[in-house]
């Protein structure tokens, strides 16, 4: 029987107009899903029109316009409706979900379903919560002493996977896809016998850890950041900004 890191995966990934979970907006995500290493990839993407100003920061990373999204954006209740089913689905199809940096492009995929459908993803997911494989998390724990940025274009590198233009979404979520991949055989010795439920529980546990150790380095160095322990979803608030 083959690993889970040959069998089948999904990966999400999402641009949007900055980096505040609870106020920004997605502009765009896309879905990879790929059976074997050696499968096309299937890619669903979405654009959409997030009905305020892009920044002409988020702009500068991703190159989506204002006038661009106006034009070719869908409105944001139903192309989110829809990717929250199409991450809903994963589950039921047996495919773990990759995201890069889970708690920013999962909590603020929450926070936007409660703005315009009025439902968290938890709503979505239903009794099947999602199998998360965050790259970001699993790189950190089997080589904690690496030194350097860990990036997706890091980890890219650093695992041999070719990422063609980086920052668009669904370029981002097959190169994520495809540094599990290379990280399950670079460490399956220590993967032996850890299933995917079993590492995403695991996850949450290293993060948090991961979480407090970045903090404790911010408080040394003065840095007044708070840094949430929370994966792969940050709590929500009252109500969505």
């Amino acid at each position: 029987m083959p690993c889970w890191y040959d069998g089948p995966l999904a990966s999400f990934d999402t641009e949007t107009t900055g980096i505040d979970v609870e106020r920004d907006r997605v502009v765009s995500a896309a879905l990879v899903v790929q059976e074997t290493p050696r499968a096309t990839p299937r890619t669903t993407h979405w654009l959409i029109n997030p009905g305020v100003a892009i920044p002409e920061a988020a702009t500068a990373v991703h190159g989506l316009t204002g006038d661009h999204l106006a034009r070719h954006g869908r409105w944001p209740a139903p192309a989110l409706e829809e990717i929250a089913r199409s991450l809903a689905a994963q589950v039921p199809a047996g495919r773990p979900l990759v995201v890069m940096n889970a708690p920013f492009d999962l909590t603020l995929l929450d926070r936007e379903l409660k703005r315009h459908r009025a439902a968290s993803l938890d709503t979505y997911l239903g009794a099947h919560p999602l199998c998360v494989l965050d790259p970001r998390v699993l790189d950190k724990h089997f080589d904690r002493y690496r030194k350097g940025r860990r990036t997706l274009t890091d980890l890219c590198a650093h695992y041999e996977v070719e990422l063609t233009g980086a920052h668009e979404a669904a370029a981002d979520a097959l190169a994520a896809l495809r540094v599990v991949r290379a990280l399950g055989h670079r460490f399956a010795a220590r993967l032996d016998g850890l299933q995917p439920a079993e590492l995403h529980t695991r996850q949450a546990i290293w993060h948090a850890a991961q979480a407090r150790g970045l903090q404790e380095w911010f408080s040394r160095s003065g840095t007044p950041e708070a840094v949430d322990p929370h994966w792969p979803l940050r709590p929500g608030l009252t109500t969505a900004a």
